[in-house]
Formats: structure tokens, sequence, C-alpha cells
């Protein structure tokens, strides 16, 4: 025993846990921490003091317990005290612009944490510096902080949530003044900034001080109204939407959209969506669902289907329990259900927004030159924007995996004049107006209620449309998946052999028959279509991620994922606009899926699941 705490034999542990227990001020977590050092649970305790939660691009995001690789209170502390010293030095007005502060609704019992109170210390940290902080006085969506960042002109944006991660985990999400989410070398220099000075402040602890001060504001009021009247701009079939008898079913999985999803609609005039009465308010055991993401498909929607069925609704809208992202499912006329991939949704809400963009045109909107008119996409979702933009005439830009990408490119292309209508990921990501340079679930749904409410108007489904856009632009099919994987060492191993397949950096030339034609590398930075073999779009060392191209025109993306444990894959193939063998054109698909599975993943030798049916 050593200053009254009992020590493990382990000497670098013994230091972590003494400083631990030096700077928590949380009774809970310092308590875990003892009771782990007295019944020498060794494993446990180098698992909480293993390494540091590494900031990225992403922020943080872990499980929520004791320890510098949890999220909890003290390590909420150190990172805000290294993300305020930050911004002090790469904003000389702070102290008079400030920061905004939003949190979700997830909460740990254990260890005492919870969204809403690592809001608030990170709150005490800006206010202890003379900083200004907007704190959300409720929990709100995720596309409220940088709709806030935006609209108010302020330094940066936190939101605390961990979107539709497991119930232990929360997460920590930055935005710069630009209104999107930092990239590098922001990252870098924030994590370098927390590394500087880990002893938490005096007054980082006192919230109650905090939640006093003249410097603290609630912006809830306000950021409510002006974005509902941001996002009323979008609505332009008023007068439709309130004949509508359309029938829509809403779930927030049991996380905030509720409140905010009903008041989008009421801004768009439709028909309130039903609400699934068992996930309608949060709850941060997620207690009717085994993971909180509408991504998964129908196990997460089967109480929206059921009621539904009850009450004759045909779509079935789903956001993820922070509310960024948005799923949609429509009855089909057999009585299945169909929910549409991010993809889909993704083809049809571009081809929407481009058809109300030129309805705009005609009734009197600023004049903007099609030419000027742009849509993204990150890599690895379909090109299907790409083929309406090239017939239509507008731009199509590709980034990088990410909002993080869409938000700052599209910001650039904002302060150059350009009109961004439309940007989306596969992974059920849609930004559907720049006054929110991230993925925007609220919004969304309301446009999607506007859309499926023309298209009744037209005796036309979701469906229906979908396989006309396909028709009209070309069938792009599309089959993504993934494995889980928790060894960092067996996806090095995978990924390096695809790099040196047949001698060192000789990437593969073929799959199982199927002729490779290219192949980028995003991070080595190679690409074979370039003539110098450097790749365009930016490299990152710290994330594995490789294209190859196919003879056959499909295109197959391998990636880590940055906040799960998985490797994903991605894969595309289009067919001419008029070729209608989609049939034909899904079996080579998945020839092509299952020839990359048994020879790039290798499942059973590198010993990974698949991804839960």
């Amino acid at each position: 025993m050593e200053n009254g705490v009992e020590t493990t034999g382990d000497v670098g542990l013994d230091s972590a846990v003494k400083q631990w227990l030096e700077f928590d001020k949380n009774p809970k977590t310092a308590l875990l921490i003892r009771d782990m050092v007295k019944d020498k649970a060794i494993e446990e305790l180098r698992k909480c003091f293993g390494p540091r939660m590494e900031f990225g691009t992403a922020g943080l995001r872990a499980a929520m317990g004791p320890g510098v690789s949890r999220m909890n209170d003290l390590t909420i502390i150190q990172t805000t005290q290294g993300f305020c010293r930050y911004l002090e030095r790469s904003f000389t007005d702070l102290k008079e612009r400030g920061v905004v502060i939003g949190f979700d609704a997830r909460r740990h019992t254990a260890s005492g944490g919870s969204s809403e109170r690592f809001a608030s210390l990170a709150a005490a940290v800006f206010i202890s510096r003379g900083v200004p902080v907007h704190l959300f006085s409720v929990f709100t969506p995720t596309p409220y902080v940088p709709f806030t960042v935006s609209h108010l002109g302020l330094c940066a944006g936190i939101m605390v949530t961990a979107s539709h991660n497991p119930k232990q985990d929360n997460g920590y999400k930055v935005y710069w003044e630009n209104g999107a989410q930092i990239i590098p070398p922001h990252d870098k220099g924030i994590a370098e900034a927390i590394e500087e000075d880990l002893q938490p402040w005096a007054e980082s602890w006192d919230t109650e001080s905090a939640s006093q001060s003249p410097l603290i504001k609630d912006p809830y009021q306000d950021i409510h109204r002006e974005y509902l009247q941001t996002i009323q701009q979008l609505c332009l079939h008023r007068d439709l939407n309130k004949q509508s008898e359309v029938k829509i079913v809403h779930t927030s999985v049991h996380g905030v959209g509720h409140v905010f999803v009903q008041a989008a609609f009421k801004a768009f005039d439709l028909r309130p969506p039903y609400a699934v009465e068992e996930q309608k308010d949060p709850d941060p055991e997620f207690p009717t669902v085994e993971y909180p993401n509408p991504e998964e498909g129908a196990g997460v929607l089967n109480l929206s289907f059921a009621l539904a069925d009850k009450e004759g609704a045909s779509v079935v809208l789903a956001n993820d329990p922070d509310a960024d992202r948005l799923a949609v499912a429509e009855k089909q006329p057999s009585g299945e259900w169909k929910v549409f991939s991010g993809n889909e949704l993704g083809a049809l809400l571009g081809w929407w927004l481009f058809q109300c963009w030129k309805r705009g045109q005609q009734q009197g909107a600023p004049e903007t030159s099609v030419k000027d008119v742009y849509m993204l996409a990150s890599t690895v979702s379909s090109k299907i924007l790409r083929a309406i933009a090239l017939k239509e005439g507008f731009h199509f830009e590709e980034t990088l995996t990410g909002f993080k990408w869409m938000g700052n490119r599209a910001r650039q292309l904002l302060d150059q004049g350009k009109t961004v209508l439309f940007a989306f990921e596969e992974a059920i990501g849609y930004m559907c107006s720049p006054a929110v340079l991230d993925k925007d679930g609220v919004s969304a749904a309301a446009i999607a209620g506007e859309m499926v409410s023309y298209l009744a108007s037209r005796n036309t489904s979701l469906s229906q449309q979908l396989r006309a856009v396909y028709d009209q632009y070309g069938h792009h099919i599309t089959k993504n998946s993934y494995f889980i994987c928790h060894e960092q060492e067996t996806i090095r191993r995978l990924f390096e052999r695809l790099r040196n397949c047949g001698g060192e950096k000789s990437y593969p030339t073929e799959c199982r028959g199927f002729p490779i034609s290219g192949v980028r590398d995003l991070t080595t930075g190679y690409d074979s279509s370039q003539a110098d073999h450097q790749a365009i779009l930016p490299t990152s060392k710290t994330s594995q991620m490789i294209t190859f191209t196919f003879a056959n025109g499909g295109v197959a993306t391998l990636r880590t994922s940055g906040t799960e444990p998985k490797i994903k894959y991605y894969t595309e193939l289009c067919a001419a606009p008029g070729d209608s063998d989609v049939e034909q054109l899904s079996a080579e698909l998945n020839k092509l899926v299952d020839a990359i599975v048994e020879n790039f993943f290798q499942p059973q030798e590198n010993n990974l699941t698949p991804r839960p049916e």
C-alpha cells in the first residue's frame, strides 16, 4: 500500500492509478478504480489505463467508465482544456464569439457519466477561461450544433453523443468556425494541446458556479425557431402537403428525434407522423433494440412496421439516437416492407432536390446557372449523383469518407458563390440544406415526407420513382457489408497482404477471374490512374482504405471504421441508361462480392466475424 492506495505490483500501472486518483473528483469512478486495485483486477485496470483515447477528426468515441481510455468526467475535462487552449491560440476573438455545446440523452449509471454531465463540465472549462458558452438546456439533435455555430458566427461547437453506437459508449464531436467538423491539422493540434496539461484546473469541476455565470446562455428556444424557419425554405409544395392523406410512421429509436421531427413536419404543413410509442422518448438503455442503428435494417424497424400495418401507413422513417441519420422503408404491393439502402435513398433525395431546385428557378428564386450547382458524395457511396450530374449539367464531386470532408468542401464551394444542393454518404447520412454542414436526419425526414406526399399525388411510390431514376440515369447496383475484427494486427496483416501480394508494393491484378484495372490506396497515397501514381484525395496513414476498379466496371472499396471494430466493404456495378437487365447486373455483382470476400478478406483464415443478419 502506498499513500493509502493498494498497489498492483506493476510500477507503470500503479503510477497511472496514483495520478488518476489525484486528479479525479468523481467519487463513482474513483471508487471503481480503488475496487479494481483491491480486487487485483489487473487486466481490467490495463484496459482502463491503456492508450489514452485518441483525439482525431471524429473527436472522441469510447465506452463510458473510469480511466484514460474511457469517457468520463476527468477525460472530458482534460480534452476540453486542451481544446480551449487550442482555440485561444487560433482565435483572438474567442472571448467575444464563444462556443456552443449540445448533448444527447446517453447515461451510464455505474460511472455517473452522462452526455448532459459531460456537456456541463465542458461548459465549466470554457467559462473558467472567460469564454461565452451557448449550452443547450435540453437534449438536441446533433445537427443543431453545427447550425448554431454557423447561425451565430461562433468559433467552435461540441456535441456530446455516440450517435448509434451501443449504449455503453459516448463521444465528443467537434465543429470548427465554418460549421463543419474538424479536419487535419486541427485534430493533431487539439490532441497535442490536450497532452500539454492533463492536470484539471480547479474551476473545471465547478459546474454549479459555471451554470450561474453571465457568460452562459441557453440558445434552445431561439435556435429551435430559427432552424425550423430555415428548413421551411426547402418546402416547395405546401398546398399539396396540406391536402395529403399519406400516412407515415416515425421512430426515434429511443433517441432525441421525436420532438424535432414532429416540429419539422409541422413546419412543412405535413400530416404529423405516427410515433412508435415504445421508442418515442429518449432512453439510454435502448430496451427494444440490440443496436440503436436503423442502418441495420428490419430488426430495428419491427415495431415501426407493426404500427404502420395497424394504422395503414405506407412509409416508415427512422432516425438514429442523435437524429443526424435517416432510414426509410416502404410497404410493397406484396405486403413486404422494403428498407431502402443509404445509396437508394441518396438517389431519391438527389433526384428530388434537383427537381425542387428547377421548380424554385421557375417560381422566381434567385437565378442560378446549373453550372454553379453542386452535389457531393463520399468516395464509398454510389456514383448515381455523378450520372445525374452528367445528364443534367450540374457538378458532382467525390470526397473522402465522412461528412467532415463533405462539410468542409461544401463550405469552400459556398464561399465561392456556388449552390450546394445536396451531399450524402451511403451510411444513411444526408445534407439537404447548406444551413447545416453535416448530415441532418431532421430536415431529411421532412423533405422525405414532402417527396412522399408529392409522389402520392401522382399515384407513384418511392420504389416506383427509384426505378424511374435508374431507368433515366442508369441502374446502380450496390452491395455493402462488413466484418467484425477486434485485432489490429489482423487488420494490418490483411491490408499489407493486398499491398504486397506479388512482391513489395505489388497490388493484385485480378480477383478470382475478375481482372483489376485500377487501384487507389488512400493509406499510402498510391493511385494507378494518375500519371505520377499519386492520389489526388487526401491520405491518412492511420486508417486503412483501398479501392479496386475492375474491368467489368465494378468498383470495390475496403476500409476500416474510425469508430467501430469493423472492416467494411462497398461495391457497385453500374449499367448504361436504358439497360434494363438488372437481374444480370445483380448476379454479376454477387459473384464479384463473393470473389472479394473469399480472396481479399479470407474470413476463415483471419477469424473474421460476418455482419450479423
